[in-house]
């Protein structure tokens, strides 16, 4: 029994050393393999109700210009996705009415070249500039208005709400929307300038087609009548003195 209280000091005191030992030749956890390149795509790919937009992202290469930026440069973004049961929902024929041009304004209109978290919405000065812009360069703005943590946002000529962040973390920022915001540009256009108006036609002879100012008659054509009078006084005349010499005679 005398030996035993030795040999049970010793094993307690070789327990927390070997503890150390097999802790300090464990391999190591490896660490977190880094984050690939942002892809808009997958992003929408993987939440699986998006397949309209990623088309139209894929047909107009907005989607790539997205991917650049947001992967080569300081500057973030913000995507408003519409889902396919937004796109479902347009009145029938709106998508097929719009030329090249116009499909690539529809889509650069929900993508803005800033990023902007829920809370930056609820506060953001308005208009907020998006991608697009009109033929003369101007931007097409959203308006967008904060109330009780609901986002609502407006392009004009619909209004929305922001539901779900589908990513959240800079540089990018994606958010889903129920409605597609068609620009108010597409559904009312702005009237002509004055400097857009076409010019007045001109006519055969070069000055205006205005109707309201007669041309000036000639000098030919208005002194032909007196001239005419004139020659005939003196031919009836001429008879006269004839006729009146032979009477005489």
């Amino acid at each position: 029994m005398a030996h035993q209280k030795p040999l049970s000091l010793i094993l307690l005191s070789i327990i927390p050393l070997f503890f150390i030992l097999t802790q300090a030749q464990s391999p190591t956890a490896p660490a977190p393999a880094p984050s690939g390149p942002i892809d808009i795509f997958a992003i929408l790919i993987k939440e699986g109700q998006y397949k309209t937009f990623i088309k139209f992202l894929n047909e107009s290469q907005v989607g790539n210009q997205i991917n650049n930026q947001v992967n080569n440069s300081n500057q973030g973004m913000t995507v408003l996705a519409p889902s396919d049961n937004a796109f479902n929902n347009l009145p029938s024929g709106t998508l097929n009415q719009l030329n090249d041009q116009q499909k690539v304004q529809l889509i650069l209109n929900h993508v803005i070249p800033k990023f902007y978290t829920f809370d930056d919405l609820q506060t953001v000065s308005n208009p907020v500039r998006t991608q697009a812009t009109g033929p003369k360069g101007e931007p097409f703005g959203l308006n967008f208005t904060g109330n009780n943590n609901q986002v609502n946002v407006s392009s004009g000529s619909v209004v929305t709400n922001i539901y779900n962040a589908i990513r959240k973390d800079p540089p990018l920022a994606v958010y889903q929307l129920d409605k597609v915001l068609v620009p108010s540009e597409f559904t009312d256009p702005k009237a002509p300038s004055s400097d857009d108006a076409p010019a007045p036609a001109k006519a055969k002879n070069g000055t205006s087609g205005d109707k309201t100012t007669a041309d000036a008659p000639s000098t030919a054509s208005s002194t032909k009548p007196n001239d005419a009078k004139r020659i005939s006084g003196g031919i009836l005349g001429l008879i006269c003195g004839v006729f009146l010499m032979g009477t005489l005679s």
